[in-house]
């Protein structure tokens, strides 16, 4: 309160001054010092009281930030949640932004009282629970956000935290506003009220209240008083009273108070106070300096700076995020999937992901970076970077977001969190403790076996079940699988079949070692291989056994690559891709070896005689015209081996295919799903709100250019860029790079670390939309079409063609060995040994 108030005199300000710094000394639990006041300020004080029939004298409120400016003041923040249902996203980002930068303010200054608090907003007694509330918290703390001051916390200085506790306080900030003469009891009906908004509407008006009792002769009101008609308190609106404020991120916004809503309601009939004037009190009582939430809560900013000034309380500044929409461009609900942070949490996202791409939904730090860790947002985050248009929540971005932050944890860390997982999807025993160490290690090798196509946690059970099942029907016609379909009538799959389940039989074919589970999973140091390009094991260890048997499979039929492996995979998996085979072949072992923790039935576990048996059956049915090579695949075979003239250029610098050559046994996605074009830079200018990117118009042969955000500023100037050709990846789905529509990825080589960054350069004669081409694979037939954008995305396509994707000693950028190629020759880079992306 302004103790320079006229009705004070120096003896009373001296005496609440005294007070006030008695009651700070004994410690008393609240800020919000009670002290008495002079004379009563209004007639109708003199008639009533609101909660005692005595009149004792009206309670004035010293406010922590009394006095002081709130840009200057400790950043205080809250996040002040209904408990009436599940943490949803928008309140969770609102909570992390408000954690954000109350951080950042403990640690400019640790010993000040900057801090989060958490507030439950609890007075719709209807529909607030005690569960709801305890849920809010838990996911709170899953994700990290821990509070200096909340509910859980007796005596806290500006408790306590649930607003259904404070009732005394409201009460009598209200009895404060009815002796200053700026509140008023107001005794209409609900049927009044209802009349006098059917007459409103009826003439055109905004329905408000029309302020009947608002003048109301101070007798009449005693004499309603004095029959205990029940009444509402309204807060008075001065007249021509406008509330301007300078909102953080919409900038500027004004109310014409008198006319946006007249005469509010502060306490219901019943003595419960409504929600704005509860959050200006507790806003006002705990001294927070800034409030940042929803867009949707812009309106009750009118209502509660109306009720902060009445008080004689600074108001905090404002921050109002814009909403989260869908895809569909709608408001976020449960009609787009998961939205509550404890789904979330079930279906597999670790809670560093979620603050991350939580943080990204509305803001950036001004540069191209996307993943954050916790320290890293604390440091970088500034609440003037929060833009006013609303985010749209993107489930494949967080889940890429989820799986950077996951390829940066050892396996040793995620095995922890994958094992809740595998016991969610129901593949161990019932009543198997998660610490029994045969749980350890089954997690251990489903983890380091998904680790690197994992983009949420429930992905290593989910792939570990794929691993355990066998999904060969009974017979050919049954198989859906038409790429599967496709290689068995080529002919190759039958006899290598056969081959396999003769081995089996006779027990030739090498197995995992029960004694070493783990050894397919453990490099030569003991480290997990995450990695399909390590096989694990020693040199004479079960992964070795298998490769020596595959080359003498190889050799015994003649057939190598992809010839030789996808039948084989296929008859042992059931899958025409996945993992390293003797790492599934390991992991299978261990779901079966004697007292396996994994529930077979359940999991719907296959074992290896079993597949042998089923592939038996399987085997019989297929037609005889596909049991060996047909003609028309030797054929295609040599012609394959006659190369065009374009080829025959490019093998001058490619490195001849010679006995370990990467492409017989590279297993990944093909190279021609890729749409590599060339490309001309017409246009570049900088990004408005990102320092790193540069955004392009690139012309690929289209109608119209692509237009292109790029991070190449800390490497490039632009008119160094304009007019150059270059490679542009254009199967990429288009997407907001900080606001600006980027379509399409600029092929870019850089040294090992990252500090040199050039173009790859086409030929000076390519033609602009010509597509790349790789030699010994084949991009003229309709199978070597490029992937549809979305397949490119959902399946992390570029992902896992990346780091095949290099340049050679002298420059050249190559796949397995093999150079980029246009009709004019080689492509060509100034970055030697380095790679492309």
């Amino acid at each position: 309160h302004d103790l320079a108030h006229p009705s004070f005199s120096l003896t009373m300000r001296l005496s609440i001054a005294s007070m006030a710094l008695v009651a700070a000394i004994l410690g008393r639990t609240t800020r919000a010092f009670i002290v008495s006041s002079g004379p009563k300020r209004a007639a109708l004080a003199s008639t009533s009281r609101l909660f005692s029939t005595a009149e004792p004298p009206t309670e004035q409120v010293v406010f922590p930030l009394a006095g002081k400016s709130v840009d200057d003041a400790p950043p205080r923040l809250r996040f002040a949640p209904s408990p009436t249902g599940s943490l949803h996203v928008g309140g969770a980002r609102t909570a992390l932004y408000n954690w954000l930068m109350a951080k950042k303010g403990q640690l400019d200054d640790p010993q000040s009282e900057a801090g989060f608090v958490v507030r439950v907003e609890d007075t719709d007694l209807a529909r607030s629970t005690k569960e709801s509330e305890e849920s809010v918290l838990q996911d709170l703390k899953w994700l990290g956000l821990y509070w200096d001051e909340g509910p859980d916390m007796e005596n806290a200085k500006y408790g306590p935290y649930r607003q259904s506790e404070r009732s005394e306080l409201y009460k009598k900030l209200a009895q404060k506003l009815l002796d200053e003469g700026k509140a008023y009891p107001c005794f209409c009906t609900p049927e009044e009220l209802d009349e006098m908004k059917v007459q409103q509407e009826a003439a055109g008006i905004p329905p408000r209240y029309d302020g009947t009792w608002r003048d109301a002769d101070p007798a009449l009101v005693k004499e309603k008083m004095e029959q205990g008609v029940p009444y509402t308190v309204r807060f008075k609106v001065p007249p021509g009273a406008r509330v301007v404020i300078d909102d953080v991120v919409r900038g500027t916004v004004s109310w014409d108070a008198e006319a946006t809503v007249g005469d509010f309601v502060l306490l219901r009939s019943n003595g419960v106070p409504v929600y704005n004037f509860c959050v200006a009190v507790d806003d006002a009582m705990m001294g927070i300096t800034t409030v940042v939430r929803a867009e949707e809560h812009l309106t009750n900013t009118l209502r509660q700076g109306l009720i902060l000034d009445a008080l004689g309380a600074p108001r905090p500044r404002y921050a109002h995020c814009s909403l989260i929409l869908g895809e569909d461009k709608q408001k976020l609900s449960k009609r787009h999937g998961a939205t509550s942070c404890d789904q979330f949490r079930l279906d597999g996202f670790l809670p560093d992901a979620m603050i991350n791409y939580l943080a990204l939904l509305g803001w950036n730090d001004g540069t191209d970076n996307e993943i954050f860790t916790r320290e890293e947002l604390i440091d970088a985050f500034e609440i003037n970077r929060v833009v006013k248009s609303p985010s749209v929540f993107d489930m494949d971005k967080l889940k890429w977001v989820n799986s950077q932050h996951m390829k940066a944890m050892e396996v040793e860390e995620l095995v922890e969190l994958t094992k809740e997982q595998v016991q969610m999807e129901g593949l161990l025993k019932e009543g198997v403790s998660l610490d029994d160490p045969l749980v350890q290690d089954f997690c251990y090798a489903a983890t380091t076996l998904a680790k690197q196509r994992m983009e949420t946690l429930k992905d290593a059970a989910l792939n570990a079940k794929v691993v355990l099942n066998y999904n060969i029907p009974d017979s050919f016609d049954k198989l859906d699988d038409q790429e599967a379909k496709k290689m068995i009538q080529n002919g190759n799959f039958y006899r290598l079949a056969q081959r396999v389940m003769e081995m089996a039989e006779a027990g030739d074919f090498p197995q995992p070692h029960p004694d070493s589970p783990l050894e397919a999973f453990l490099d030569e140091q003991g480290h997990a291989i995450t990695e399909d390009n390590h096989p694990g094991g020693g040199p004479y260890s079960y992964p070795e056994a298998y490769k020596a048997t595959m080359k003498s499979i190889a050799k015994e039929f003649n057939v190598h690559g992809k010839d030789l492996f996808h039948p084989i995979r296929l008859a042992l998996t059931g899958e025409m891709s996945g993992p390293d085979v003797t790492k599934q072949l390991s992991l299978l072992s261990m779901a079966v070896q004697e007292n396996s923790v994994i529930d077979l039935e359940g999991a719907g576990v296959v074992s290896f005689t079993d597949r042998m048996a089923k592939l038996k059956m399987f085997c019989e049915t297929i037609p005889e015209a596909s049991r060996v090579p047909s003609s028309k695949e030797q054929s295609k075979k040599e012609e394959k081996e006659s190369k065009s003239n374009q080829q025959a250029r490019a093998e001058k610098v490619s490195l001849n295919a010679a006995p370990g050559d990467p492409k017989d046994s590279f297993e990944g996605p093909p190279i021609t799903a890729l749409d590599i074009r060339v490309g001309r830079i017409t246009k570049v200018w900088e990004h408005e709100e990102a320092d790193k990117l540069f955004c392009e118009e690139i012309d690929v042969g289209e109608d119209e250019p692509r237009q292109v955000a790029s991070g190449l500023r800390p490497y490039m100037k632009a008119e160094d860029m304009e007019g150059r050709k270059v490679l542009v990846l254009c199967n990429l789905k288009e997407r907001k790079m900080v606001g600006f529509p980027s379509h399409g990825m600029v092929l870019c080589a850089s040294n090992v670390d990252h500090t040199e960054v050039k173009f790859v350069n086409p030929p000076v004669d390519a033609k602009i939309g010509e597509r790349i081409t790789i030699p010994d694979f084949d991009f003229e037939s309709n199978e070597a079409a490029p992937y549809a954008e979305n397949k490119i995305g959902k399946k992390k396509i570029f992902e896992k063609l990346a780091p095949y994707l290099v340049t050679n000693k002298y420059g050249v950028p190559e796949f397995l060995g093999r150079p980029f190629v246009t009709s004019a020759g080689v492509c060509t880079s100034a970055i030697s040994d380095g790679t492309v992306s």
